[in-house]
């Protein structure tokens, strides 16, 4: 598995999370992840404008052996959704910690409070 890397924060869930300007948060799964889930052959994206709560079901992924909920870590509105992984789903495989799958621009950021460090993260998943 790769290093975690420290500038994230973890869902058990196993979602990654990286907060950028303007409350926008960028969302993808992390190695541990789709190291368990193995060949992604498919994401189902969120509906850009959709709003969500925190902790909703909002993307799937699916791969050679089960398919995976993912969850929208704070609420707010889906604003950008990855179009390459509907063709090239794969690229999650490859570079987990590089490939988002969707953003969304937050109401609150308090709800990425009762999220993991890099270092919680590690402890989950050992």
């Amino acid at each position: 598995m790769s290093n975690l890397p420290d500038n994230l924060k973890y869902a058990q869930s196993h979602e990654w999370v990286g907060v950028e300007e303007d409350d926008l948060i960028r969302v993808g799964i992390t190695d541990f992840a789709q190291e368990q889930l193995g060949d992604l052959v498919y994401v189902q994206l969120p509906e850009i404008g959709r709003k969500v709560i925190a902790n909703e079901q909002c993307a799937v992924v699916e791969s050679v052996k089960t398919a995976s909920d993912l969850y929208s870590p704070v609420s707010g509105e889906i604003v950008a959704t990855n179009l390459l992984l509907t063709t090239e789903p794969e690229l999650i495989n490859d570079k987990p910690y590089t490939t988002w799958i969707f953003c969304v621009k937050a109401d609150d950021l308090s709800g990425l409070d009762s999220l993991m460090t890099t270092e919680g993260y590690e402890k989950y998943i050992s």
